[in-house]
């Protein structure tokens, strides 16, 4: 087989190829190996609902890096992907597509709605699995899973058991977040909160039996139909006399007491708060303290219900709100009405105004269980990457309040709870018991609740590994290494997978959580659906390929920040597989044919040392990068070391000793050696980043191995360090690059040859830069290129480059033509006094100065000061010259 490379890379001709490779030799899949350690990442599952975006893109590369990474280190590595069924999500969706077909949910039923449901999963399901596949991803497809699968099923029904068993999971009414149009509870985690302008409505209370009114403040006054209390801080002096007596609640014949509780700021406000115990959580614990009433005035779509409405009963809340508004003016209670802007719960799927209610929900306890989960931060068994997320963890778990886990939808899993038809009695089974444990009869139905999706994903670590089974999979490959996720979910289920770790098999689910930002747009803004600002990443993977997608969404990326998206960079990306592509093509055509052998220490030269030192501490410190997920620093010294050291010189320093090879067969063969070996590193290191290319270019420069990813990963070793020759080559870079920036300043074409002298009084200095002659002498375009340890010899008007212990001479007269050089300096101080001469007649011209726009003014001021500089210039030069 061919070891050459086509003359371009074109990834949509080898990434389709190379992905099926892989699966089909397996690569990707783990089995237990007891003689190896495993390295388990879990893959965040994405919902059926979705596809690709690039919150995904970027981490499921960092999660591929990660695998990659340590799958090449020897580890036994495994990487569970699976997806989740996204109860609310995946709900609305199949209702509104029913709607479209005229159906209505509940007409169509439970099971029928199911039916549709699965289906919508297996039409929609694999959507994003396979555009996963299109990004490179190395996970076990093998073992793909899915929140709602038997096994996933299985661990949530005996979960829900164990946790009712020991009292943790209980029914009962509490004030929960509810959304008026899914129609169903929310746990906190689901609420977002976002700043609204509002007003506070000032409402008096009359005090019955005086001729006194309280004035309470209120953002809510349709929730006044729920008042039972108005409530006083104990020390208030101002209501000390009246707490115990009773206010008239406006708009309706009741009275309610006025109560005294630490609840209460005295410093806020008037002092005197409205208590509505079905409509605000403090208010329900203020309540529960005093025995109030708790009074639900609305109906489950946030309309006022008839048992408390009165005249506004059917109105929506909003309705209800100007309604009363307009009766309590009418009334003579509406004292003032002042603009507020304040924070409001709104639910994070469909953005509706969440309504806090008290109803019948299942909750888990939530305050022992958040004890493991708190002691494991504080005592090193989890750490997050970075630590600063540690405080955003611990001061939810801190406040944590128990957990509302029933939904009132149909897809999902089932509550396991069954009511007596005949008695109440709830009996919490896998099944449907024969009779009732209380009266003894046979009728029973099913709870209608399902569970938060949460609760399911919250296992997600070990039900994918067979729990609640003892398996071998779950012995060798749990607890999981590393989890990958964004910051925006730590509440919703980081939290529950470690508190249901600790819980359910006694550790915690990982070790390790690697925390990463949002992908914004150019601007910095989220990208959304909105804004019309999302990139589609398989976009960007038909355009660019998937390496230069990768690479993008990582270079400069660190833990937990966000980052922007530009085209830029993805064409830099591009730009950079390409350089690799066309480094490695012109390597490999230099192999061809070639019996290359590892040669003696001795035919080693300076450069080869230099590259193969330099090579050998990038492997030092991107494996130091790695284990400390500094993935973007990482890459960001695989593209140095690649781009500018072995390409832009050591390629090129190369190239002398292979067209010489017939002089001298060792030193090529050395150049060809380490251009190997050094390139065989180096894409080993940046595989994890871009497996496509790397893969394709390993297959030809190491044909007899299997494939790139089943190498190993390069390690350090102290054989290779040789400072003595990294100071030799950094000092000769230093020296090319001074030249070079001197011929590029007086415009010296590269056909001209000049003589470099380097004087230094370093010997071993001068005898490593002496051996590297010819090599200077193409990378200069010199004439000649002495090694010398003073300035003898030197013209006196030879131009200088210092540099650390050397200094750099180039005879002026060498660079330049005098006579050609002062012919064209005078053609261009005719052209520079004819600039200044218009400049000046534009600036002296009074119309122009007074009619032009400023800006055009200033700008020619700028470009008359610009030319004289340069007039400046070119006479110092042509003075210079004159006295040759």
């Amino acid at each position: 087989m061919s070891q050459n490379l086509e003359k371009t890379y074109n990834p949509k001709e080898i990434e389709d190829k190379l992905y099926q490779k892989w699966c089909e030799n397996k690569y990707f899949h783990a089995e237990v190996d007891r003689s190896k350690k495993p390295f388990t990442i879990v893959m965040p599952p994405p919902n059926i609902t979705g596809k690709l975006h690039m919150g995904h893109a970027l981490d499921n590369t960092m999660q591929d890096i990660l695998i990659r990474y340590k799958r090449m280190q020897g580890y036994n590595a495994l990487w569970i992907p699976g997806t989740d069924h996204a109860a609310i999500s995946t709900e609305v969706k199949v209702t509104n597509q029913l709607k479209d077909e005229g159906i209505d949910k509940k007409e169509l039923g439970r099971e029928k709605f199911l039916e549709r449901t699965w289906q919508w999963k297996e039409e929609y399901g694999g959507t994003i699995t396979s555009q996963l596949k299109k990004m490179g991803v190395s996970c076990d497809w093998d073992r793909e899973r899915f929140t709602m699968d038997e096994g996933c099923s299985e661990a949530v029904e005996k979960v829900f058991l164990n946790l009712h068993k020991k009292g943790f999971i209980y029914r009962g009414s509490r004030i929960i977040n509810w959304c008026p149009v899914c129609k169903t509870s929310l746990s906190d985690a689901e609420v977002e909160h976002e700043e609204q302008d509002g007003f506070f409505w000032h409402i008096k209370y009359p005090i019955v039996g005086t001729d006194r009114f309280l004035e309470i403040a209120t953002t809510r006054p349709e929730t006044l139909l729920g008042d039972t209390a108005i409530a006083v801080h104990p020390d208030d002096e101002r209501y000390k006399d009246i707490v115990g007596k009773m206010c008239k609640l406006p708009l309706t014949d009741r009275e309610i007491p006025i109560v005294a509780d630490y609840y209460v700021d005295k410093e806020f406000g008037t002092g005197a708060v409205k208590i509505t115990p079905a409509h605000d959580p403090n208010d329900f614990e203020v309540g529960k303290r005093h025995n109030l009433p708790e009074l639900n005035i609305m109906n489950d779509d946030a309309t006022i219900n008839e048992k408390y409405g009165g005249k506004y009963a059917g109105m929506d809340r909003y309705e209800a709100r100007k309604a009363m508004v307009e009766d309590l003016k009418e009334q003579g209670y509406l004292v003032k009405v002042v603009p507020h802007s304040h924070n409001v719960g709104t639910h994070d799927r469909c953005h509706t105004t969440v309504e806090p209610m008290i109803k019948q929900q299942w909750f888990v306890k939530m305050e022992e269980l958040a004890k493991p989960a708190i002691e494991a931060i504080k005592n090193g068994e989890l750490k997050f990457v970075p630590e600063r997320f540690d405080k955003i963890y611990l001061h939810w778990l801190e406040n944590i309040r128990d957990w509302c886990i029933s939904r009132q939808i149909w897809w999902g899993h089932r509550i396991p709870a069954y009511y007596c038809q005949d008695c109440g009695e709830v009996v919490v089974a896998s099944e449907a018991p024969e009779k009732c444990p209380h009266c003894g009869c046979t009728h029973f139905k099913q709870d209608e609740d399902t569970l938060d999706t949460w609760f399911s994903s919250a296992l997600w670590p070990f039900s994918t590994l067979g729990w609640p089974h003892e398996t071998e999979d779950l012995d060798y490959f749990y607890p999981t290494n590393v989890l990958v996720t964004g910051y925006d979910i730590i509440f919703f289920w980081v939290i529950r997978m470690v508190f249901s770790g600790y819980a359910h098999t006694g550790k915690a689910p990982f070790n390790t959580v690697l925390i990463h930002g949002l992908v914004r747009d150019s601007q910095g803004r989220k990208m959304s659906k909105s804004l019309g600002n999302g990139i589609d990443p398989l976009d960007v993977i038909d355009q660019y390929g998937a390496d230069a997608l990768r690479m993008t969404l990582i270079t400069g990326n660190a833990p937990g920040n966000d980052m922007r998206f530009y085209n830029e960079r993805v064409e830099a990306s591009r730009n950079f597989a390409n350089k690799v592509w066309n480094a490695s093509r012109y390597i490999l055509m230099n192999m061809e044919g070639k019996e290359i052998t590892e040669p003696q220490a001795e035919d080693l030269g300076p450069a080869d040392r230099w590259i193969l030192s330099a090579c050998n501490n990038v492997v030092k410190d991107v494996t130091e990068n790695l284990d400390k997920f500094e993935l973007g620093i990482a890459l960001s010294k695989i593209y140095d070391f690649i781009w500018d050291e072995f390409c832009d010189w050591y390629i090129e320093l190369s190239k002398y000793a292979i067209y010489h090879a017939d002089e001298n067969p060792k030193s090529a063969n050395a150049a060809l050696w380490t251009l190997k070996k050094v390139l065989g590193d180096a894409l080993k290191l940046l595989h994890p980043y871009m497996p496509f290319v790397t893969e394709e270019i390993y297959s030809k420069l190491v044909p007899e191995e299997e494939s790139l990813m089943m190498s190993s990963w390069p390690v350090y070793e102290e054989k290779w360090n040789d400072a003595e020759n990294e100071n030799i080559l950094n000092h000769y870079k230093e020296i090319v690059r001074g030249v070079r920036n001197i011929r590029s300043e007086m415009n010296v074409p590269n056909s001209r040859k000049a003589t470099i002298y380097v004087v230094c009084e370093d010997e071993k200095l001068s005898a490593g830069l002496a051996v590297l002659k010819e090599s200077a002498m193409m990378m200069a375009s010199a004439g000649d290129f002495i090694v010398q340890a003073d300035k003898s010899g030197i013209a006196d008007d030879a131009v200088s480059v210092v540099v650390p212990d050397a200094t750099v001479y180039v005879p002026l007269e060498e660079l330049i033509d005098f006579e050609q050089e002062k012919e064209r300096l005078t053609k261009e101080e005719t052209r520079l006094n004819k600039e200044i001469a218009r400049s000046n007649g534009m600036l002296n011209n009074e119309k122009f100065v007074s009619k032009a726009p400023a800006a055009k003014v200033r700008e020619e001021r700028e470009k008359l000061e610009k030319y004289e500089q340069m007039l400046a210039q070119v006479k110092e030069r042509l003075a210079g010259l004159q006295k040759k």
